[in-house]
Order: C-alpha cells, then sequence, then structure tokens
C-alpha cells in the first residue's frame, strides 16, 4: 500500500478524489469546491491518495491537529471495498500518527451507520463523545449529529471539540 500525497488541487488525483467524495458524501457533510480546493493550501491539511500496485483504491482527508489528527474524510472507492483495503489503511494510520479522531453517524441511524460504527471499533476505535454536532460547512448546509472516535481514551473531550471547531470548522 502507498500513500501518496497530494498537494495541489489540479493535481489528476486531485480531481478524481473530489469527484468520488462528491459522488460518496451528501451535501451537508462535504465541503464545496473552493472549500475543497481550500484545504491545499492549508497547512494543517494532508491529504492522501491510496494506491494499491500503482492504481488508485481510496484516499484520507487528515488534519495535523495539536495533539491528535482528524480524519475527516476517508473513502475506499467503490469498486475496492470489501476488501480489507479499509483495515489495512486504518492500520497503517495508526502506525502513522499514535492519536486519531473522526466523526461518524450514530449507529442508530442505519444499517450502513451500524457497520461503519462496527468497523472503526474492530479496528481500534471507540466512542468518545455521542453528543457531538459536527458545525455546518456553510450557511446553506445543516450542522449533523454525529459521534466521536479516536483510538485513545482522552478523559475529556471538550478540548477535542474546540480544536475542531476553531481550526477544521471555522
Amino acid at each position: 500500500m502507498e500513500y501518496l500525497e497530494v498537494s495541489l488541487c489540479d493535481d489528476f488525483r486531485a480531481v478524481e478524489i473530489y469527484r468520488n467524495y462528491c459522488q460518496t458524501f451528501p451535501a451537508d457533510e462535504r465541503r464545496s469546491d473552493p472549500q475543497f480546493r481550500a484545504l491545499f493550501a492549508n497547512p494543517k491539511v494532508k491529504i492522501f491518495a491510496v494506491l494499491d500496485h500503482l492504481q488508485d483504491v481510496g484516499y484520507l482527508i487528515c488534519w495535523e491537529l495539536t495533539d491528535f489528527v482528524f480524519l475527516e474524510h476517508f473513502e475506499i472507492f467503490s469498486d475496492f471495498r470489501s476488501k480489507k483495503y479499509g483495515s489495512q489503511i486504518i492500520a497503517d494510520l495508526i502506525k502513522r500518527y499514535s492519536r486519531i479522531v473522526l466523526e461518524a453517524e450514530p449507529s442508530d441511524l442505519n444499517e450502513d451507520a451500524k457497520r461503519r460504527i462496527s468497523f472503526y471499533e474492530r479496528n481500534g476505535f471507540s466512542i468518545i463523545e455521542e453528543a457531538y454536532i459536527q458545525p455546518a460547512y456553510d450557511t446553506e448546509k445543516k450542522p449533523l449529529d454525529l459521534w466521536l472516535l479516536a483510538n485513545w481514551k482522552p478523559e475529556k473531550t471538550d478540548w477535542i471539540k474546540e480544536e475542531l471547531y476553531d481550526v477544521v470548522y471555522c
């Protein structure tokens, strides 16, 4: 598995990532095109194309914050799902970053959300906050009731939420 940092918004891999991102994530769960392009100029953001034998299989959008990394978006492209790529990528991510936080829909929302929570729990994450609201990406989108998960057990989550609100969703 290879993780290629994509540093230019006009790179063909960035274009492919954004196309898939828009197809996979509902409008309220994603950035607009200008917001997505702005990520490439932010020194805290790392966007990785995930390759296996030179074939693009997915991507990661990570924020390197003060004491943790926030995995904002993680996708395995549809042709490569259910082939254990997700677990391998999470394992590799944990080797690279010791403290990771991510958001997920509550497991009682639907079967997909339940499977997603189960996947993260099998791969070393646990729910650290159920009363979390992801701010809206812009005024035309809605805030979302989500859960925060992490691969470690912080005593409190206020500082995590504060940094997400102040840096990622500002």
